[in-house]
This record gives C-alpha cells, sequence and structure tokens, in this order.
C-alpha cells in the first residue's frame, strides 16, 4: 500500500514532481525485489561524502587529511544517517513486506539506507546546489560539532611511530582468556627499539587502544 508523501515533502521543504522517485527512495526490496532504494542509497552516499567532504575543506583548510577524514567518518556513517532520517520521520513512510503492523519497529539500517537514497531522490529531482544546501542544513548541528576531534591513543601513537622511526608500531596478542561472553585480551606494543607494553581489554581493539594509551603514558614521562 503506497503511503501518502504529502506531509514528508513539507517536512523536509523538498517538492517531488515525480513522486515516484520519492516513494522508490523509500521502498525496501522486501516490498518490491526491483523498484526499491538500492541504487538510490548508492547514490546518494557518494552525493552526502561529497558535499560533507566539500564542506570541512571549506571549514578547516590548514587541517590535515588523516583528521579530515575522521572528521568525515564521524559526519556520513550509518549512525548518523539513522540519526537524520528519525528526524525527519522516515519510519513513518517507509514500504516494507514484512511490517504487520503501526508498532513494527524499523531497523536502525533500514532508516540509514533510506535517509541516502532520500538524498539520491533529491539530487534526480533537483540538481546539486539543491541537494548540497539540503544537506548542509539538515546536517547543520552535526557539522558543526565535528569542531571538536578526539584522536584516538593507537592513532597518536601511529603518528608518533612514523614521524620518528617512519615504521608503524608493532602489535602482539599475549593472551586471550574468559568465556565467550566476556572474553579479555593481553595486548603488547613496541615501537622501533622499545620494550613492549602490555594493556587488557574486552576485545582486541580495545586491549590495543588501552597498550597504545599505557606507552604513550611513558613517552610523557620520559
Amino acid at each position: 500500500m503506497k503511503k501518502n508523501l504529502s506531509n514528508l515533502q513539507k517536512s523536509i521543504k523538498v517538492k517531488f514532481k515525480n513522486l515516484n522517485l520519492l516513494q522508490k527512495s523509500l521502498t525496501h526490496k522486501s516490498y518490491d525485489i526491483i523498484n526499491n532504494y538500492e541504487k538510490l542509497e548508492f547514490l546518494g552516499d557518494r552525493v552526502l561524502g561529497l558535499v560533507i567532504s566539500k564542506k570541512l575543506i571549506d571549514l578547516y583548510p590548514e587541517e590535515k587529511e588523516g583528521i579530515l577524514d575522521k572528521k568525515l567518518a564521524s559526519l556520513v556513517n550509518k549512525n548518523v544517517c539513522s540519526y537524520i532520517g528519525k528526524k525527519l520521520k522516515l519510519y513513518d513512510f517507509i514500504l516494507m513486506g514484512n511490517l504487520t503492523n503501526k508498532n513494527t519497529k524499523i531497523e536502525n539500517k533500514i532508516i540509514s539506507d533510506c535517509c541516502e537514497a532520500l538524498i539520491g531522490a533529491i539530487y534526480l529531482e533537483k540538481d546539486f546546489d539543491f541537494t548540497e544546501k539540503f544537506i548542509l542544513k539538515t546536517w547543520d548541528e552535526l557539522i558543526k560539532s565535528s569542531k571538536i576531534t578526539q584522536v584516538d591513543s593507537k592513532t597518536k601513537l601511529q603518528e608518533y611511530s612514523l614521524k620518528k622511526y617512519k615504521t608503524l608500531p608493532t602489535y602482539k596478542l599475549i593472551s586471550s582468556t574468559g568465556p565467550k561472553h566476556k572474553p579479555s585480551f593481553k595486548i603488547a606494543v613496541k615501537l622501533k627499539h622499545s620494550k613492549f607494553i602490555e594493556a587488557i581489554g574486552s576485545s582486541k581493539k580495545n586491549a590495543e587502544q588501552a597498550a597504545a594509551k599505557e606507552f604513550l603514558k611513558l613517552l610523557v614521562k620520559s
């Protein structure tokens, strides 16, 4: 059953001549195996990335590429697109084949996909300039918060090692213990000419971050 999209058009302030295009951006493959949002999602993802990348370069002309890349990743990931999709209340308009009643919860990933597909649909319906304005207005709050970027310990240690030794840090798994639902990993890290420094974490990734953090503490003291 098709949904009335007039309220959505009013809320996003985009008037579509081709309503089928808008509907397609909100149609899951479980509802229509052919005319669904997948290709529009593919397009919207690229348009979103281009617009945000361009904006970040304008905002931070002196920033290094690595930091810009982290800012970009924090602004265009699936969690953010899901957040935006919920703000736009896309869940009220999504068509799925397995929605048995109005109370059925739609997965965050699908809301995120539809958000990107909507951007793709706006781009095809209007043009790049219009779509750019829509994205920048919709992402405005998040873009402003991108001024604060936390660089994690592993990245800091990697940058230090590359600058001083022209090589990456070496990480080594020491042990893996505990039950499957609550594992504990001990990881060690070393730089060129240094000894291994160990740390423990609930995952390999967390343990590597912890080890890098401990190593950085030693660098500060030395």
